[in-house]
């Protein structure tokens, strides 16, 4: 007897929903067999617990990275009570000893290092160990940027315009070495119209991790104001006020230091007939903020000089540097600075305010090693 169509759709029926049910089934099972990811756990000394992952421990802060915060939580480490690590990180001791493993519970301020092949355990006290997981900087680290503009008109115009900007910056932990400088010419059909230069080397000795001391010389020429060589030599104390690392999100490449000092301030003229040579003792007080912005794509800048006289407050020379540069592709960068020089004793038949505009292409690096 021939089956009913009813019959047999109950049968395609009743087979999928059996085919159904062990899909679902094999996905379950699949789903209960698979580990959960395992967080490190941290229990601080006042009963709070933290789960997520630890990223470092450096300058007695250990940073956690959590799922659910948009930034690294960052606690003292001489708040943590018990820590528990399930993937093996390097723990820098007290005595120079590096152990590389995962870490077990202990008792409250002790922690159990799992480290070599054979996955020894040994018990550590807390307050032995002095960075975790760091990263290993070179002994000098050095950042700056190197750019040129240059323009050229011909025909019913000839102009030309030459433009060079660079800095350096070499720091170890107790010196930095900070070099500047920049040339501009500008002609007309041979008519000069403009051509200056000016350079700044300047050394910190960190007395702390904040405070240094300076030793700075600034040299400037101009032609168009009659100038020889302007030259301050100064030397005095420093603050960095923000470091890398003291912020966080957006702000955490900004540094920003204060210094001032006593000043040799001497300005030579190359015709004493229109402006008589000076020299006097000022002091100096300057100013460097850097924002380095979407992992150092693009940087903001902002440094500027103050040489007051002491013997009359009110005669000052003023020098500032403003400007963002981007980074266009590996090394290769453009930017655009704006330089304003501002003498209230110019020279004779010169104004006592001069601004630069400066667009640039070059190049820039950092060998800062990042995570």
């Amino acid at each position: 007897m021939r089956p009913s169509i009813v019959t047999i759709g109950s049968i395609m029926v009743w087979s999928l929903t059996a085919m159904v049910g062990v899909a679902f089934s094999a996905e379950d099972a699949a789903t209960v067999v698979q580990p959960a990811s395992v967080q490190d756990v941290i229990t601080l000394k006042d009963g709070s617990v933290i789960h997520g992952e630890v990223i470092e421990m450096t300058g007695g802060l250990l940073v956690i990275k959590n799922a659910l915060a948009a930034d690294p939580i960052k606690v003292k480490w001489s708040e943590v009570s018990k820590i528990a690590v399930s993937h093996p990180i390097p723990f820098h001791l007290k005595e120079g000893t590096i152990l590389n493993g995962t870490v077990e519970e202990g008792d409250p301020g002790t922690m159990r290092v799992k480290a070599g092949p054979s996955g020894d355990t040994m018990t550590v006290p807390m307050d032995a160990v002095t960075q975790v997981n760091p990263v290993i900087q070179s002994p000098v680290i050095y950042t700056g940027s190197i750019n040129a503009g240059y323009s050229q008109s011909t025909g019913n115009s000839s102009l030309r315009n030459i433009s060079v900007v660079g800095d350096l910056v070499a720091r170890s932990e107790q010196l930095r070495l900070t070099l500047l400088g920049r040339y501009v010419y500008g002609d007309n059909s041979g008519s000069l119209q403009v051509r200056n230069a000016r350079g700044t080397i300047k050394l910190d000795f960190f007395i702390t991790k904040r405070f240094f001391w300076f030793a700075s010389a600034y040299v400037e020429n101009d032609f168009l104001q009659n100038l020889k060589l302007r030259t301050a030599i100064a030397s005095g104390p420093g603050y960095q006020f923000i470091e890398r690392g003291d912020l966080n999100g957006i702000f955490k490449d900004m540094t920003f230091y204060a210094e001032a000092g006593p000043t040799y301030f001497n300005e030579d003229y190359r015709d004493n007939s229109v402006t008589d040579d000076r020299a006097s003792f000022r002091a100096r007080v300057a100013m460097k903020w850097d924002w380095p912005l979407f992992d150092g794509r693009v940087t903001l800048y902002h440094h500027n000089e103050i040489f007051p006289s002491v013997q009359n407050a009110s005669d000052f020379f003023f020098t500032m540097d403003n400007g963002v540069r981007m980074k266009i592709f590996a090394g290769l960068a453009s930017g655009f600075q704006v330089t304003t020089r501002y003498n209230n004793r110019p020279p004779t038949g010169t104004g006592d305010t001069d601004n630069l505009y400066l667009l640039t292409l070059g190049y820039a690096f950092d060998t800062t090693r990042k995570r």
